[in-house]
């Protein structure tokens, strides 16, 4: 029994860890093989948590034997989810291995020209989601896996705000370059940013994420994390191992090992090379089989002393680019039998079924060259199988480049499986590789395999799930509704940021323009006599002004250097400024608007504002501090300042600034509260000049002096429409 203090664990994966085999009578059900059932079982048992998943089509079962199903699989703590044909065609074959398989695996040229399912699959990750807020606790930590799930972790979230939420990926995340293809890529990647902590196998595929996130999200992520929606999300490596006692068990039966013998026999002596795959195209097993026919057609020595046997577990049957692909490897083997077969030597062994694991690891006890030769892999946990087999340590492994296991394998021969040649040099290579040299190649690849097997993968993961997180000092509820209940008893003197605050960041700062909604709401915030409402931007007095115009509202422009009162025409200079300087700087933040492409520059009365989110997010930062460098050092003699905003430089004049309207503002109306909203560097100003009876809440996750906080710009519009008693105050519905 678990103990009290251990949470719960809710596995989320495309499929249940057993499969339902329809018979006459009834049904049974068959435990599945493979790395993921084995590795997490014991997470979930542990803890007495549940496996969500499809549990395979019953469209056959009887509604007694469906009952009888469901019974059973609740014995084993195991929530199906049931899908329809339709679906599954939709879902799984259409979209999750039509769509996003080959573009993970950098094919592009398998991609339906006119790609379909995405509304189904969207449908399906829903259905999924449902069922873990069926079952969640608080205290749960929930663990989705892979790509038929990337949106999970975002439905979740919105169902249970509080939940701790894992997700790993078990294929490759591709370059941002090859992700942006995708029409539906941000959904995607902000379905996946629900999750607390997000799992590759390799650093290559976090790096290739992070930059998706900054490229196509605007979002501030490294190697590590990621901030989105006020929350840190960790991304991290973990790669993936295998149930390696498993393995050792099997290769020291002497059943398995007499069987071994029997392949060694059967071959006549001949050297093995062996490749054991899923009947994919993205094994490059066509590849494969050409680099031996390479090397038979180079080395006429080598034809009846080598026998490669190739194994291709039938996959996705009925989806018709495989059976093209199963026509066209048939093909290639048949000639290659043809032109270098004898009447007592068939040089490929072709087996196109599945094969238990007995015979499996028999197979790689016999063999003498293992060839793992994929075009894009996640992982490729057959490698791993093969050197957990060799309790001799004997035997070579040839392995691609471009498998995630090569970050792990450096002992391996490592190829490049575009190129034949090559493949076919490292075949004979290793053929003729010395004893030693093999021996010690795979005691350092066996040590590293046992260190980090599968259990060692769930553990750790599972570990950093439950860690503490950084709090995400989102003021709580009932705290909101208490500051709210103050500041409708009113008077108050509202101040309010624009950018970020009140409208989301926009690509470019012309575009940020408010809506109707946002200027409707204004308007009921200035028709309340409770409230004296002060719009502070560093925004130029032309752009507030042909935004605003028409509202009673006080407005103050670049950071409070300029007002224009409410009920008033005209604009006041608030105070006099030194711009002599501002011809020293223009032609250096001219020359990096001109070699930075997609940014710009606002020049202002006492301020130049240079603006890079529009431009390739690594050379905008490199070039934003370089810039800053070369500003602080023009300017070291001058009372001006060099501030770093959200995808901005700023530098202005010392003076001017949103604590001198908090100044100007208490002068004038000193009994009154004083409410204060904003999300960046320049709006600290007005917190620090703020009397301690008043309330400052910042916007965002960003460190602040405010010491209230919520997460986004529409947190502070249902703040706003409370105040204005627009609407009823809801506590529950408060951020």
């Amino acid at each position: 029994m678990p103990q009290e203090s251990e949470p719960r664990v809710i596995i989320v994966a495309n499929r249940l860890p057993v499969t339902v085999k329809a018979q006459r009578p009834g049904f049974r059900l068959e435990e599945s093989a493979g790395g993921l059932a084995t590795g997490l079982s014991s997470s979930y048992r542990e803890s007495g948590g549940v496996w969500i998943g499809w549990p395979g089509e019953i469209a056959r079962l009887s509604q007694a034997d469906r009952a009888d199903l469901d019974q059973q699989l609740a014995e084993r703590s195991l929530v199906p989810v049931h899908l329809t044909a339709s679906q599954v065609k939709h879902y799984y074959e259409g979209f999750s291995n039509g769509v996003i398989w080959p573009l993970f695996h950098y094919l592009l040229d398998r991609i339906p020209l006119d790609a379909r399912g995405w509304g189904v699959y969207h449908q399906v990750n829903q259905r999924f989601a449902d069922a873990v807020a069926a079952v969640w606790r608080p205290g749960d930590l929930i663990w989705v896996h892979d790509y038929q799930l990337m949106l999970v972790p975002g439905l979740i979230r919105q169902r249970l705000p509080d939940a701790r939420i894992g997700f790993f990926l078990h294929i490759p995340f591709p370059s941002d370059e090859v992700f942006r293809i995708l029409p539906w890529r941000e959904s995607l990647l902000e379905g996946l940013l629900g999750s607390d902590l997000i799992g590759f196998h390799t650093g290559a595929y976090v790096r290739h994420f992070a930059t998706s996130l900054r490229h196509l999200l605007g979002l501030e992520a490294d190697l590590s994390h990621a901030m989105y929606d006020g929350r840190r999300v960790r991304l991290d490596v973990y790669p993936m191992g295998i149930s390696v006692a498993d393995f050792e068990r099997l290769a020291a039966d002497p059943a398995v090992r007499a069987e071994a013998d029997r392949v060694r026999t059967e071959s006549g002596g001949r050297q093995i090379l062996l490749g054991v795959d899923r009947l994919d195209y993205t094994k490059g097993i066509p590849r494969r089989l050409l680099a031996f026919e390479r090397l038979l057609d180079t080395s006429p020595e080598l034809r009846d002393k080598v026998r490669m046997i190739q194994v291709a577990v039938p996959t996705r049957a009925g989806v018709e680019h495989y059976q093209a692909f199963r026509r066209g490897l048939d093909e290639v083997i048949g000639r290659i039998n043809g032109a270098f077969g004898t009447s007592t030597s068939t040089p490929v062994h072709y087996l196109h079924r599945s094969i238990q694991p007995d015979q499996l690891v028999a197979l790689y006890a016999a063999t003498d060259v293992m060839v793992v030769t994929p075009l894009r892999d996640g992982m490729n946990l057959v490698a791993k199988e093969f050197v957990a087999s060799r309790l001799d340590d004997d035997g070579v492994l040839v392995l691609s480049e471009f498998a995630g296991a090569a970050a792990e394998f450096g002992e391996a021969v490592m190829v490049n499986p575009y190129d034949i040649d090559g493949v076919a040099n490292a075949m004979r290579r290793s053929l003729e590789m010395r004893p030693g040299e093999r021996q010690t190649r795979m005691r350092a690849l066996r040590e590293r395999v046992r260190q980090h097997d599968v259990h060692e993968w769930a553990d750790r993961f599972i570990a950093d799930l439950r860690a503490p997180i950084a709090p995400r000092q989102m003021t709580a509820s009932g705290d909101l509704v208490a500051l709210i209940a103050r500041m409708r008893e009113g008077p108050i003197t509202l101040l309010l940021d624009y950018d970020g605050t009140l409208v989301p960041i926009r690509s470019g700062p012309t575009l940020a323009a408010p809506d109707d909604e946002t200027l409707a709401l204004l308007a009921t915030l200035a028709g309340d006599p409770r409230i004296g409402l002060h719009l502070v931007s560093g925004r130029m007095r032309e752009t507030m002004e042909s935004w605003f115009a028409g509202l009673p509202i006080d407005l103050w422009a670049e950071h409070g250097l300029w007002r224009r009162r409410a009920g008033q025409v005209g604009w006041e200079l608030t105070l006099e400024v030194d711009r002599a300087w501002m011809d020293r700087v223009r032609p250096l933040i001219a020359r990096f608007t001109r070699e930075t492409a997609g940014s710009l520059v606002e020049e202002k009365t006492a301020s130049f504002a240079w603006h890079y989110r529009m431009a390739d997010p690594e050379l905008g930062e490199e070039h934003a501090g370089e810039l800053r460098r070369e500003l602080q050092e023009l300017l070291h003699d001058e009372t001006v300042e060099v501030l770093t905003g959200s995808k901005v430089i700023e530098v202005r004049v010392v003076g001017p600034s949103k604590g001198l309207v908090v100044t100007r503002l208490l002068e004038e109306a000193p009994s009154r509260l004083m409410v204060a909203i904003g999300d960046d560097r320049t709006d600290e100003d007005m917190f620090e000049k703020l009397p301690p009876s008043s309330i400052a809440l910042h916007v965002g996750p960003l460190p602040s002096r405010a010491p209230h906080r919520v997460r986004d710009w529409r947190d502070v519009q249902r703040i706003l429409r409370e105040i204005a008693a627009a609407e009823e105050p809801v506590g529950a519905k408060a951020p």
